[in-house]
């Protein structure tokens, strides 16, 4: 799926991307304890989308890899629109 066409409340979808940005990895507390996030920026030619890496992801990208985000779903944090990708989702290099 093309980041323009990407929707609030999406969920099962693949999107195929660049990594142009990571923010440094911080804790945040979850219902499941302390867990590391870091912000990432996605983008291909349609635009862009903020996307959330987990734990074991962060280090998994760089920026500049493309890749391809399974079973993602859409959130809308103020105002902007987020990629999540569930624990049965996958990241995967291209």
């Amino acid at each position: 799926m093309k980041i323009a066409d990407i929707k609030l409340g999406l969920s099962g979808i693949n999107v195929e991307a660049k990594v142009v940005e990571i923010s440094e990895p911080r804790d945040v507390n979850t219902k499941y304890g302390v867990k590391t996030v870091a912000d990432a920026i996605l983008e291909d030619d349609t635009g862009q989308i903020k996307f959330s890496l987990w734990e074991d992801q962060i280090n998994s990208v760089s920026v500049g890899d493309k890749i391809i985000v399974h079973g993602a779903y859409v959130t809308q944090f103020r105002n902007i629109l987020q990629l999540s990708i569930p624990k049965a989702g996958k990241l995967e290099k291209v």
